[in-house]
Formats: structure tokens, C-alpha cells, sequence
């Protein structure tokens, strides 16, 4: 029904209007223990090989929503049903900000890719705690923090910036993604420079550690660009891992087979989906590689079916997220992944989804592949 008639009807419109109508008919039927429960027997789906326990939390299954979909804590009663085992939401900052002028997110459906421009749109921290003091989470649920999006929030104030929203936030979830590589923030990808990322850390060292963190890096670094923040991180043993990886903002890396027309609908938007999935598991590999294994890795970018999420977790990814994947293949994608996954397993002999972590890490034929798309 979704690929068939729903789809066609909502890429008839503007995204950010279905995304909006979506989110709202998501909070509607999050909210009613029935249509939970119609929601759940259409979507989920579990299975004992797919449980999976990661940084000391326990998953239902990997496959997760990523940030940017939710950016306000509104679906989080919904999410569970749709058949997710956990989610990320936000990126949130301190302080509110409306985000960048539309048009600010677009399709490239040549691609089974999105645009994004939003520029980290969202409430803010103050009035997303209190929507969090009236909630209880049924799944693990993680934050997603970034600095907020102002010319005028700079150096010294952008770590103080991102060290607040922890302080306020942090305790009410499962884990927390510190995000260093939002591409659409007015002053870029800053913290991705290991000076930068030195003085964050340090700062958020000093903080009280209560939940697991996790770094979001960008997926067209280089590995000379990924060694400089793995040496930096090195010296920060509360950093628990990485989420790999966010929007791409190097199109000339993509082979993108959209049009210039369609590309120049938002030209400084970062790209999502099908063309950063080789990108991202190509980080997942390098990073598990070069660290034997130390971080725990969740995997995001370009995952539409359970062998895309399969190659990411023999990478090395313990958990993966999708976006793109649940807008282009619609609410049943999740039940279709894990289903998918169980039979992967089984077909390779493990019994669960930690036992195939990494396992194709070490593959040689992998390294040109690797070299290629890793600059």
C-alpha cells in the first residue's frame, strides 16, 4: 500500500510538509494505547537472535531511527510500535532556533536520497525538558546535541554551548550523541578539527559522565581526517564510540545521477541515503579496524534493506539507523530489515547479532574498495 499508493500521493507535495503531517499523525496514534497496538501488530517484529545488548543497554532488536526525523521529542510513543528498537532524536541546542530558510529539504528520487538543509531546527533544550519530565520511554532512546545554530555563538561559548545541553538533558536518556558534524550549521563542521574537538572534550570531561557517549562524525572525512579525531578521542576514555555518519556535503564524491536542476534545488544541502552508504560503512570498517574494536559503532547512512544494515554491522557497527530508508520504503521497512537480518544470520551461522559484529572487518579483498571511497 505504501510503495503502491501512499508514496506516489506524498512525493506529489512539498517533504517538509508530509514530514510535518507525518509527525503529526505519528503523535496521534502514539498517544492511544489502541492505535499503538494496530500499529505494532502490522509492524513489529521480534525475534530471540535479534536482541542485542550494547554499552550496557538492552536493544530489542539494532536497527534504530536516527536523528533528525524526531527533532523535538514528539514520537517516541510511536516509534516502538513502527518496530524500532531504539531511536536518537534531536540534534537539540541550547537555545531555540528556527532553522535555515525554506526550501530546505528536497527528494532525489534518481538517487533514493534526500537533501537536508534544515540547519538543526529545533525547541531547544529548556522547553524539550519540559516535554521530557511529563514522559516515560518504553525503549532506549539517545539525544542528539549540537551547538546552536548562531553566527554569534563562538569558540569558548559553542563548548559551553554544547556542555549546557548535556548538563540539562543528558540524565533522561539512554545515551547521548555528542554531534561534531552537523554540515548546515552556519560556521560548518568546526569541531571536527582536532583543536576544536580537544577543547570539547576536555570540557565535557569535566561534567558529570551519566549516560554513554557517542560522537557523530561526517561521512566524506578522509582517514587522515578520521586518525586526527581518533588520536584527539584517545586521550577521552568517556567517549564510548561513534554514530557513522552524518550528511554528506561532498557531492563531488557521490556519483549522484540526479539532475543539476534537481541538485541546485538547495545546493549547500548535505546528501543522505543510497549515496553515502558505501561511504559510511567504509568509516565503520576503517575505524573498527584501526582500533580493534575498542569504540562501539552505530552504523547510518544508506540503509534501505537487511543485507545494507547486514554489511554495516560485519563492518563493525553494533547498532544501525535509518532515515531515508523509512521515508523511501515507508513504515513496514523496519519489519522488512529485521526479518531479513534473521535470516543473514542464520544463513551465516551466528546466533545473534553481536556475534556477526565485525566479522567482515578484516575481509582483504574490502581494503582497495576502502581506499577508494575513504580519500
Amino acid at each position: 500500500m505504501y510503495e503502491k499508493i501512499i508514496k506516489p500521493v506524498f512525493f506529489r507535495f512539498d517533504p517538509e510538509r508530509v514530514h510535518d503531517f507525518v509527525s503529526f499523525v505519528g503523535r496521534i496514534l502514539g498517544a492511544c494505547a489502541l492505535t499503538r497496538w494496530i500499529v505494532r501488530a502490522s509492524c513489529d517484529y521480534e525475534h530471540p537472535s535479534l536482541a542485542t545488548r550494547v554499552a550496557g543497554i538492552d536493544f530489542k532488536n539494532p536497527i534504530g531511527l536516527g536523528a533528525g526525523f524526531d527533532k523535538d521529542v514528539r514520537l517516541t510513543k510511536i516509534m516502538p510500535a513502527v518496530g524500532f528498537g531504539f531511536m536518537e532524536v534531536g540534534a537539540i541546542t541550547h537555545f531555540p532556533y528556527g532553522g535555515n530558510k525554506k526550501p530546505r529539504l528536497a527528494r532525489l528520487p534518481d538517487d533514493r536520497s534526500l537533501i537536508v538543509y534544515y540547519g538543526l531546527k529545533n525547541d531547544g533544550a529548556a522547553a524539550v525538558e519540559e516535554r521530557l519530565r511529563r514522559l516515560d520511554f518504553t525503549f532506549p532512546v539517545g539525544i542528539n546535541i549540537a551547538k546552536t545554530n548562531r553566527a554569534d555563538i563562538k569558540g569558548a561559548a559553542s563548548v559551553e554551548d554544547y556542555a549546557a545541553t548535556y548538563r540539562e538533558l543528558a540524565h533522561y536518556f539512554s545515551y547521548v550523541t555528542i554531534n561534531i558534524s552537523c554540515p548546515n550549521a552556519q560556521d560548518g563542521c568546526t569541531f571536527q578539527d582536532p583543536v576544536m574537538l580537544d577543547a570539547l572534550l576536555g570540557a565535557l570531561a569535566r561534567e558529570v559522565k551519566v549516560r554513554p557517549v557517542f560522537l557523530k562524525l561526517s561521512t566524506h572525512l578522509s582517514a587522515d581526517e578520521v586518525d586526527a579525531i581518533l588520536a584527539v578521542v584517545e586521550k577521552y576514555p568517556f567517549v564510548d564510540g561513534f554514530v557513522l555518519g552524518n550528511l554528506s556535503k561532498d557531492r563531488s564524491i557521490l556519483h549522484l545521477r540526479s539532475s543539476k536542476e534537481e541538485l541546485d534545488a538547495i545546493p549547500a544541502g548535505g546528501i543522505s541515503g543510497a549515496p553515502v552508504r558505501a561511504l559510511s560503512t567504509a568509516m565503520i570498517r576503517h575505524i573498527y579496524r584501526k582500533t580493534g574494536g575498542k569504540y562501539i559503532l552505530i552504523g547510518l547512512g544508506g540503509v534501505f534493506t537487511a543485507e545494507d544494515a547486514y554489511e554495516k554491522i560485519k563492518a563493525g557497527a553494533s547498532l544501525v539507523q535509518l532515515v531515508t530508508g523509512l521515508i523511501y520504503g515507508g513504515p513496514m521497512a523496519v519489519k522488512r530489515i529485521n526479518r531479513g537480518l534473521v535470516k543473514l544470520l542464520a544463513r551465516d551461522g551466528y546466533a545473534t547479532i553481536a556475534d556477526a559484529v565485525g566479522k567482515g572487518a578484516q575481509n582483504s579483498a574490502d581494503a582497495a574498495a576502502r581506499r577508494s571511497v575513504i580519500k
